[in-house]
């Protein structure tokens, strides 16, 4: 019989490229989907996977909805990539924030112990949660140290899922994401933001890029390879915690230089710094040591920063060009 899946935050950038990677595997894919106003599946079309999935109403938010969406799914898996993901925002939505990237995630381990205790569960942690760091490459034992609403309630729900694991012996393992990148990332996330302006300015429809931080440095990978790692832990007989990284970092300056110059272009000339993207406690810098999951789970990122740039860029040039 086909495993089942169940992916939160199915249509955001990791849980579409999930979803594509477990269907490819023989899995039947279930998506918790909380009812927004805009067109929330768009990633799924690109993937060719929209009518693939099957989709289950309910907000991580919301307990009752979250049992319910189990109960249907029945689940050997369950992804929790529900979130509000945008460190920016977590300043001005702190009470959400903390509610879904927090609550949320007891939410659904509550539900698995009382209803689903065979499911194995997966929680998306993130790399904001060592914050002002105290390593200067950041792993498994690494202490933490969030910066932003974000990365403090990302902790709890990290925290808690050991909390389960430990207390209740749910295979319950947490990826520590570093900065992973794709296409398919939101306009609002600055790699994102630079490979859409830059195709914009290449175009002739935008003349300048406004940023803040540009030496904040950061360690960046590609989605696609990440969401590999994420079924590997669920694949080992016992959970744990692993830290997903390239090892390698950079600052959004070079960044940018990067995707300017793939279209024969300066970014000096174009990128204007604007106090108003600067953040109230930034985190300066961010590198993993993704060696425990080499050794423990077989798994290497195999893009490098500019391939992945590249491809964003040539996905922004055709989206731009369509317009």
């Amino acid at each position: 019989m086909n495993k089942s899946a169940l992916i939160t935050g199915v249509t955001g950038q990791d849980g579409a490229y999930l979803a594509k990677l477990l269907l490819e595997k023989g899995y039947r894919v279930h998506g918790l989907v909380a009812r927004r106003s805009t067109d929330t599946r768009w990633r799924l079309r690109e993937l060719g996977i929209e009518r693939e999935i099957n989709y289950l109403d309910g907000d991580l938010a919301d307990a009752c909805s979250v049992q319910r969406a189990l109960l249907k799914a029945c689940p050997d898996e369950v992804y929790n990539l529900g979130a509000q993901s945008f460190v920016g925002s977590s300043w001005d939505q702190p009470v959400t924030t903390g509610i879904v990237d927090g609550l949320g995630v007891t939410h659904m381990l509550e539900a698995i112990r009382q209803f689903s205790p065979q499911s194995r569960f997966y929680q998306a942690s993130t790399s904001e949660m060592f914050g002002l760091i105290q390593a200067e490459r950041q792993d498994e034992s690494t202490p933490f140290y969030p910066r932003s609403p974000y990365g403090v309630a990302k902790l709890y729900g990290h925290w808690i899922t050991v909390n389960y694991r430990e207390s209740f012996g749910l295979h319950a393992s947490s990826g520590i994401l570093f900065n992973h990148e794709s296409p398919l990332r939101g306009i609002e996330f600055v790699t994102r933001k630079v490979t859409d302006a830059v195709a914009r300015i290449k175009l002739g429809k935008q003349r300048e890029l406004r940023l803040g931080n540009i030496d904040a440095k950061r360690d960046w990978g590609f989605a696609g390879d990440y969401v590999e790692a994420m079924w590997l832990m669920l694949q080992q007989e016992q959970a744990d915690d692993y830290v997903v990284a390239t090892g390698v970092t950079t600052t959004v300056r070079d960044m940018c230089r990067i995707a300017f110059e793939y279209v024969e272009l300066n970014y000096e000339d174009h990128v204007v710094i604007d106090p108003a993207f600067f953040r109230p406690a930034e985190v300066e810098v961010l590198l993993g040591n993704p060696g425990k999951a080499e050794r423990m789970l077989g798994w290497t990122p195999k893009t490098s920063l500019e391939s992945l740039i590249r491809m964003m860029v040539d996905a922004d040039l055709v989206r731009v060009a369509k317009e």
